[in-house]
């Protein structure tokens, strides 16, 4: 891959009292990931000096700027989006944290509007702690939803080639039921097919759909959304030309690897995904935002303020979130290039089956 067909990829600096900046450092001294991706820091050149004289063994060098016109695309390039000295206290929940965190999130997002990056990796926010005039948001994912104006978007977390995704995301489990619509399951389906095919080259996706309820609602003993509410949509998903099964038993479902025989998986709820999840990934997880016209990933974990500025934090989740970020930005160009010339002869997709492969339900 050339410097020219090389993504430029944002990265936010997440919660600057958490383990952001020490992945990022960790992450980038390794010099062949400027091979894949000219990566643009929203920090502080003086944060990320911080950070690096905790960490003892990285190869990290970087080059700082205020012009996005200025990227070097050999170095990683640290855009300054604050001048001022900042009191930075690694472990610490306050206010600080969260005011630059959402400062870097913030320029990040205008640099993607402005179409100086490609894609955004961002670092750990603390979601309490990010909560001001200017974020009010549960998260990354709805945020980003509201700043490109998208109807609906989908956390989907990946593995290699286990995804699961989340019909509701950060809401109280007293609350999740009543969230819980026909509505609300197809238009999730609709953005995971469509983000199979085009962000990860899935020609005909399957996805398998969870039950609500213990045991899929075992035929109305335990609840009815199975019957009511779940059924239906996978129904109406199939007639719209979705190749959507279900609904499985959350528990035997992952018990038995039945995972592994689609190209994701649509959970109720957050937990009923991500324990499962992040159990499978073994710290190799990545977060994506689907449903986006950007691409942004980050690493499926906290800020960890428990270990921030230790050296101990392990970079393993926050790189495949880089790979991943670059990986989809040239599946997306590529799956761009098949619609406007259709003759162009397409490698076989290795991820589909055979639509006439029988799955049990």
């Amino acid at each position: 891959m050339t410097h020219k067909q090389k993504p430029v990829i944002g990265i936010s600096s997440g919660d600057i009292n958490g383990i952001g900046i020490e992945l990022i450092i960790k992450a980038f001294s390794d010099q062949r990931l400027l091979d894949i991706c000219t990566p643009v820091v929203f920090a502080s050149n003086k944060v990320v000096n911080f950070y690096r004289k905790t960490v003892h063994e990285s190869n990290f060098s970087f080059y700082h700027t205020k012009e996005l016109d200025k990227i070097n695309p050999k170095q990683v390039t640290i855009f300054n989006c604050w001048d001022e000295e900042v009191n930075i206290t690694p472990g610490t929940l306050n206010e600080t944290g969260g005011r630059y965190a959402v400062s870097s999130l913030q320029a990040a997002v205008g640099a993607l509007k402005e179409k100086k990056i490609e894609g955004l990796v961002t670092a750990p926010i603390h979601k309490a702690n990010v909560q001001c005039e200017r974020f009010s948001y549960t998260g990354h994912t709805p945020f980003l939803r509201d700043s490109f104006q998208a109807r609906d978007v989908v956390m989907m977390l990946c593995a290699d080639n286990m995804r699961v995704a989340l019909v509701t995301e950060h809401v109280p489990i007293s609350e999740v039921a009543r969230h819980i619509t026909s509505e609300a399951i197809l238009s999730k389906l609709a953005i995971i097919n469509s983000s199979l095919q085009k962000d990860f080259g899935i020609s005909k996706p399957r996805i398998a759909v969870l039950g609500l309820n213990p045991h899929a609602g075992d035929e109305g003993l335990v609840g009815n959304e199975e019957q009511t509410i779940i059924g239906p949509a996978i129904r109406q998903a199939k007639n719209n030309g979705i190749l959507a099964f279900g609904p499985y038993s959350a528990d035997a479902f992952f018990a038995r690897g039945q995972y592994s025989k689609f190209d994701a998986v649509l959970a109720m709820y957050h937990d009923q995904g991500l324990i499962p999840f992040k159990s499978l990934a073994q710290g190799e997880g990545v977060n994506y935002t689907a449903g986006l016209d950007i691409v942004r990933t980050s690493p499926d974990h906290g800020v960890a303020f428990d270990i921030a500025g230790k050296d101990q934090a392990d970079a393993g989740s926050f790189l495949q979130a880089v790979y991943s970020c670059a990986d989809i930005i040239s599946q997306r160009k590529e799956y761009s290039e098949q619609r406007q010339n259709p003759m162009r002869k397409v490698a076989p997709d290795v991820v589909s089956r055979l639509e006439d492969e029988k799955i049990e339900e």
